[in-house]
């Protein structure tokens, strides 16, 4: 069973918030306001720059350095097909961030990891590597990720820029389609998953700022996508 501790090392947007809530009261809002009509901490807060702060979460105990430079990361095993489209922007300005490097890995449909337990035979599944491109954009093929004891379906994701480690997260996904998802082979055979949204350690903890948009594609598989905001 995973054990994990949610990270605080970066500011949440809550703080940010409340940064500002200080300026006010003491009689800083022009100050406020003149950063807001450009770009900082205070714009994301003041709602004039629009994308949200991602919150940091713990990488947990499976990851692996030195993962594959690839965009399909299945190596053949079975699943509910889905694309990744994950963008990453500058947290203060909204902008795309070309050349970034994405990191992800997850469970397989039966809730295993490579490299530890049962999936200890193959050090790769289900992990990869992208580079965002001008639009800040990495793109990964995967399936659906299976559960396990403890914890609720999720991904997990790292960004790094310059060579340093700007984000670590987790995404996760809707009940409501992990159900769906769940109804169907090879997810059917493994039914009574323990952990939901609403009891997981991590999620509750931010969780609701980390789910991916799912939409069906119409083959039975799906897509999921989100706007991870970073400090550069």
């Amino acid at each position: 069973m995973e054990t994990e501790h949610r990270i605080t090392r970066r500011s949440s947007l809550a703080k940010i918030g409340g940064f500002v809530a200080t300026l006010l009261g003491a009689g800083g809002l022009e100050a406020v306001g003149a950063e807001a009509r450009g770009t900082g901490p205070a714009a994301v807060a003041s709602g004039a720059v629009t994308c949200v702060l991602t919150p940091e979460m713990t990488e947990g105990p499976y990851y692996i350095s030195g993962e594959k430079v690839r965009r399909n990361i299945t190596e053949g095993r079975p699943g509910a097909a889905l694309r990744l489209r994950l963008s990453v922007v500058d947290a203060s300005t909204c902008r795309p961030l070309k050349g970034a490097t994405v990191d992800v890995w997850h469970a397989d449909a039966g809730g295993e990891y490579s490299g530890f337990g049962a999936g200890a035979s193959s050090r790769t599944f289900m992990r990869g590597i992208q580079k965002t491109d001008v639009h800040g954009l990495a793109v990964f093929d995967t399936v659906y990720p299976g559960w396990y004891m403890g914890r609720t379906v999720h991904i997990h994701v790292k960004v790094h820029l310059g060579g340093n480690v700007v984000h670590t997260g987790q995404l996760f996904f809707s009940d409501t389609v992990t159900d769906k998802v769940y109804k169907a082979s090879p997810y059917s055979g493994r039914p009574n998953r323990d952990t939901r949204n609403a009891n997981d350690s991590i999620f509750v903890n931010g969780g609701s700022k980390s789910l991916l948009s799912v939409a069906s594609n119409g083959a039975g598989g799906y897509t999921g996508a989100i706007t991870m905001g970073v400090h550069t």
